[in-house]
């Protein structure tokens, strides 16, 4: 059983449509679970860093490394609901989703959301955004976001947003999916109902709003890029100087 403390969790899926077997991709001779675990665990305010997921051969990968794993069901119908039934068993007060298709995910974001939970107990959900490139602004994988002047976001969205009207008031803003929720809102999101925006938009995140859940949004400069395609994989090898 995992003590108390904020718990850094890593889901790791084996299908992918565009990737099978993507976590084991093999980035500059390592399996990419393993740049991600290695990033992850240089974050400061984690007192564990543990892999899930659903298949033995992820398991063994990260065992091979020294990494820490566990097993969860094969049923999972998304990372948070496979970190909530994990974290049944743990006694953290806290947990820090980071996905596993990021290997050159910057410790330093970690850290922030970290950090940013060990002192703010009042927020139960911590996301993250960075300023949007011009070029993704109609790219419905960039998911944008807006933010209420607290710092809390309004709405997310596939589309553009805000509308710009007049220009240059609103700094457009992408949304960054690494999240860290309080143990209680975490349980309370994965026992929810999908809701109605959250089906629309396809953005799980929109589950937490629509049920009044306050998500607190952290700036950061820049998005690590993520791998979702074989060009993707392609450029990251190259960022990494392989």
């Amino acid at each position: 059983m995992i003590g108390s403390g904020i718990v850094g969790a890593i889901p790791a899926r084996y299908g992918s449509s565009r990737l099978p077997g993507k976590p084991l991709l093999p980035i500059a001779g390592r399996p990419m679970i393993e740049h991600v675990y290695e990033r992850v665990a240089r974050a400061r305010g984690l007192d564990r860093v543990v892999v899930l997921t659903d298949d033995e051969r992820i398991a063994r990968a990260v065992q091979a490394f020294g990494g820490n794993c566990e097993m969860t069901p094969e049923d999972c119908a998304s990372g948070t609901d496979r970190i909530a039934w994990a974290a049944r068993g743990w006694q953290a007060e806290a947990v820090v989703n980071i996905q596993g298709d990021e290997p050159l995910i910057d410790p330093e974001v970690v850290s922030r959301v970290a950090e940013h939970l060990r002192v703010h107990p009042e927020d139960p959900v911590v996301t993250l955004a960075a300023p949007l490139d011009p070029a993704e602004r109609d790219n419905p994988n960039a998911v944008k976001v807006v933010l209420s002047l607290a710092g809390y976001a309004l709405y997310f969205s596939r589309s553009p947003i805000p509308y710009e009207r007049q220009q240059g008031i609103a700094q457009p803003l992408k949304h960054l999916g690494l999240y860290g929720y309080r143990g209680d809102a975490l349980q309370r999101l994965a026992a929810l109902e999908p809701t109605p925006l959250e089906r629309a938009e396809s953005l799980e995140q929109l589950r937490a709003l629509e049920n009044g859940i306050p998500l607190r949004v952290l700036l950061v400069e820049a998005a690590s890029p993520g791998v979702d395609t074989r060009e993707d994989l392609e450029r990251v090898e190259r960022l990494l100087g392989a």
